[in-house]
């Protein structure tokens, strides 16, 4: 019994491989871009597309060695490095992988050694493995743009303090990366560092909004843009902006206080069933083994699972609000 589930793990961890190989490999397309890139990199004029240049390529040079490793064959592999860099852990597409690989193989075992199908073990399995660190990245993603967003107001203030005392703009972003520890210091840092090295500040800050993805730091970018295009008071106009947004986190506050309710029906109805099933397949497999070979408990199972992914998606429309 033993070896026979390591045999089965063994060739749902091939076939979850193959799978991986089959869905990524080289893309003419993205060969073809870099191609050209390079093309424009060597005959660019302005001195910012020449830093542009040699920034890419020192990444490439550094990550080289890892074109030819497990992170390659990765479908979108530059979403999926923007993704790992906004958690800010400093992971790596192939420690992604691995890490998918393992929860995939983890799973499919234990379901195995609770007498589960091996059909359907492995379907969890790979769920699993394409879920779960799916999912852990974008919470520690949230995560860390929570934790952006609620000291952000506070780096605006001591940018317009720093204004109000005469230190330019750039020295007021060294004294946030300073003085503020998480991630809004680490922000500031990297436009710092990006300055230092030849790229204009609207350069420097698009990136770092790129990065986050968040639009309170977009804001900032677009009031610090207008403000060197037009002039007027940029400490004013920051006082302003740190105002709005510390209202705009009070509004978002409200709004989950006032849906949590919801939230919590809709988590304990959608996952009632599941615990439910998992609870008597424990104690009694024979008494639901129907559901995986009968056809007409395969069929109503799958319209269960149909109504109730779009009651959880009904809901979860009825609570999400765009401020």
């Amino acid at each position: 019994m033993n070896l026979s589930v390591i045999l089965i793990i063994a060739a749902a961890f091939l076939a979850f491989a193959v799978l991986v190989i089959l869905l990524g490999g080289p893309s003419v397309g993205k060969a073809k871009s870099r191609r050209l890139s390079m093309v424009k990199d060597r005959h660019a004029n302005s001195t910012e597309a020449v830093v542009a240049a040699q920034m890419r390529k020192t990444i490439q040079a550094a990550g080289g060695q890892g074109n030819a490793n497990i992170s390659s064959l990765m479908p979108r592999r530059e979403q999926m490095e923007l993704r790992l860099r906004r958690t800010g852990k400093g992971w790596t597409v192939s420690q992604y992988m691995l890490g998918s690989m393992a929860a995939f193989v983890i799973v499919t075992g234990m379901l195995l050694v609770f007498r589960s199908p091996p059909l359907l073990a492995a379907m969890i399995g790979l769920l699993a493995g394409l879920g779960l660190p799916y999912m852990i990245v974008g919470r520690l993603i949230n995560k860390r743009l929570k934790q952006f967003n609620a000291r952000f107001p506070d780096a605006i203030d001591l940018l317009v303090r720093g204004l109000k005392s005469g230190l330019p703009v750039t020295e007021t972003f060294q004294v946030v990366s300073q003085e503020l520890p998480g991630p809004v210091g680490e922000e500031f840092k990297g436009v710092i560092e990006r300055i230092r090295i030849g790229n204009t500040m609207e350069a420097a800050l698009q990136e770092s909004a790129n990065l986050l993805g968040t639009p309170e730091f977009q804001f900032f970018c677009i009031t610090i843009s207008i403000q060197r295009e037009t002039g007027g008071n940029l400490a004013e106009t920051l006082a302003n902006l740190s105002d709005v947004l510390r209202k705009r986190a009070q509004m978002k506050l409200k709004i989950r206080a006032m849906s949590s309710e919801a939230k919590a029906s809709a988590y304990i109805v959608g996952s009632l069933p599941f615990f439910v099933f998992g609870i008597v397949w424990l104690m009694n497999p024979e008494y639901l083994q129907g559901f995986f070979v009968d056809p007409r408990l395969m069929i109503a199972g799958l319209g269960g699972l149909v109504w109730m992914s779009i009651g959880v998606f009904i809901m979860a429309k009825m609570i999400s609000f765009e401020i």
